[in-house]
């Protein structure tokens, strides 16, 4: 009763200031006065549905039924629920959507598992559905956070009843049980928790509308497992057409969002659109930025006079963060990034703390061998659960810059602040894009594009960028090195020089492939000489090395450093007056 008055007053107010609902005019999102509404959003993957990617599981146990399993048969039913109330509890918070307001977001996508809303009907009784307070309760309390800091939510069924897709990681498909496609019930069902949706949120201004299956995979009559291959799709169409029914004899205000067939992106036989208030999805991983790439949904939009919206997208470097924003901004593009938090992550907004005791349970799920106590195991998952919270995370300064400031922007910005004389970690260069705040031979993937797979930062330490830094073993260290240097590569800083005068800079390096070189760079004009890198004894065997006779002017200035012979380690440089 206390959250239907707040949904009210939320209602009332928000009609007061001419708020009202998203919605689609013609091939736009806009709001109540017709405004353009570019959403910006991120998805909240891995919190109601864990992917074993992302608990660095999936070599082993890739969907979440899976994943619970190895837990349970560790630490028991029991403790397995207790676990997972605190994983729940924990995983998105206020604090978590506070800070995604705070960082420029203006939407949530919610992937959603359907069990916590409803049972599996193995375990119904009489064909009815039973409804489950927890995941309406979650519902309630994320769309609370998100008006408080007038965002939009956006709730996607990412693990459909039974499963959409034949890639069980994404849709906790039992391949033992019925699927979605093979049982009317799973499909009625489906239908009845929209029904049931539509009811709770028709009135509330800041839902932003329903994702109503997430990547359906599928293959109804081709031979391509996951549905790529399919020239009609109409199961696929039917099943989006009644839900849409169902929902609009209850929720007239909201938009639908709808997704092809391939992961979301086999449109065949979908077409023509049968609601007004549609926006078509689709999702773009690791391609080319190019307008070629997108140009199939750009021709749907004009054809079909209807929105497009990137619904999913990510998992690739910095700069492809960069390039795929600017296109999708360039042609009036919304987008929801993925995801939010993963264990031990570089290429997210932040990144779940992996604990020497977690690798320990993943070595023994993956090798076997000694099994962990009890009481090991369940401190260790609790520990993990806590680690989830917003608090303990770490946050990842170089993704959302990419995101955000980068997109409209090639200056730099200082990762850290530097000031001359002192000490300068490599691994702390500027903030920005290859070419402007660092050169490297490797700086992104198009893995799909081009069949290749590769790291940008071959270490997959600390910074999401082309940039490899891997852990260093230094005596003095932040606990990253630069390494994989080769020729012509650089770093960019932003620097405060305190006092005009003559400097000397100490290199702190490891090298087992000969002699490296370098050089410095002051505002883009040449100051110093270069200092040669003597081999040492070994990659984790440290020298220092002195360039020395470097002038620099009192204020800030952009310092690059250009290796022009590679092969070596950078630890840090370290700058006094002579």
């Amino acid at each position: 009763m206390k959250k239907s008055i707040y949904f009210l007053a939320l209602l009332i107010n928000a009609t007061a200031f001419g708020q009202g609902f998203l919605h689609t005019d013609g091939q736009k999102i806009v709001d109540a006065q017709g405004n353009n509404v570019l959403l910006r959003g991120l998805g909240l993957g891995g919190w109601m549905v864990q992917e074993g990617y992302m608990l660095q599981t999936a070599s082993f146990a890739g969907p979440q039924h899976a994943i619970k399993q190895k837990i349970k048969e560790l630490i028991g039913k029991k403790n397995t629920e207790a676990f997972y109330e605190a994983y729940l509890a924990n995983g998105i918070t206020k604090r978590d959507i506070d800070s995604l307001k705070a960082w420029g977001f203006n939407s949530v996508r919610l992937p959603m598992h359907y069990n916590l809303y409803t049972p599996p009907i193995e375990e119904e009784q009489n064909g009815g559905n039973t409804w489950l307070e927890k995941g309406f309760s979650m519902t309630d309390d994320l769309l609370e956070w998100c008006a408080d800091n007038e965002m939009y939510l956006i709730l996607d069924l990412h693990a459909a009843p039974g499963g959409q897709g034949h890639d069980a990681n994404i849709s906790d498909y039992d391949a033992t049980k019925p699927s979605l496609w093979e049982s009317e019930a799973n499909k009625q069902k489906m239908i009845a928790f929209w029904e049931k949706m539509a009811e709770r949120y028709k009135d509330h201004p800041w839902m932003g509308g329903y994702d109503i299956v997430n990547e359906p995979n599928w293959n109804f009559e081709g031979e391509n497992p996951n549905g790529c291959d399919e020239k009609n799709n109409a199961p696929l169409r039917q099943l989006m057409v009644d839900i849409t029914t169902a929902i609009r004899k209850i929720d007239t205000n909201h938009i639908i969002y709808i997704e092809g067939n391939c992961w979301g992106n086999n449109y065949n036989g979908i077409f023509p659109l049968w609601d007004d208030n549609m926006v078509i999805s689709f999702h773009k991983y690791w391609n080319f930025n190019s307008t070629e790439s997108i140009q199939q949904v750009l021709d749907y939009r004009e054809k079909y006079n209807a929105p497009i919206w990137l619904g999913e997208s990510g998992e690739n470097s910095n700069v492809w963060f960069k390039d795929a924003l600017t296109l999708m901004e360039s042609h009036n593009i919304g987008w929801a990034f993925w995801p939010m938090k993963k264990v031990d992550n570089i290429a997210g907004v932040t990144s779940v703390t992996k604990t020497p005791e977690y690798e320990t349970l993943l070595d023994y799920w993956q090798n076997g061998g000694k099994k962990p106590t009890v009481a090991f195991a369940q401190k260790t998952l609790m520990q993990l659960a806590e680690n989830y919270k917003m608090e303990n995370v770490t946050v990842k300064p170089d993704v959302i810059d990419a995101m955000f400031r980068q997109v409209q922007t090639f200056e730099t910005k200082a990762y850290k602040d530097h000031s001359i004389p002192g000490l300068i970690y490599a691994t702390d260069y500027d903030m920005g894009t290859q070419n402007y705040a660092y050169k490297d031979a490797d700086y992104i993937n198009y893995r799909v594009s081009t069949g290749e797979q590769g790291a940008w930062n071959k270490g997959r330490k600390m910074r999401n960028d082309g940039v490899d830094i891997q852990n260093s073993s230094d005596s003095k260290s932040n606990g990253f090195e630069v390494f994989d240097i080769q020729d012509d590569e650089w770093l960019l800083f932003t620097v405060k020089v305190k006092k005009s005068g003559t400097y000397a800079m100490d290199v702190r390096y490891a090298s087992i492939e000969g002699m490296g070189q370098l050089h410095l760079k002051v505002d883009g004009f040449s100051s110093s000489e270069s200092v040669l890198l003597p081999a040492t004894e070994g990659a984790t065997s440290y020298n220092t090395a002195t360039l020395s006779g470097i002038d620099l002017k009192e204020g800030t200035h952009k310092v690059k450093v250009v290796f022009e012979k590679g092969g070596f380690n950078l630890n840090y440089l370290e700058f006094s007056m002579q």
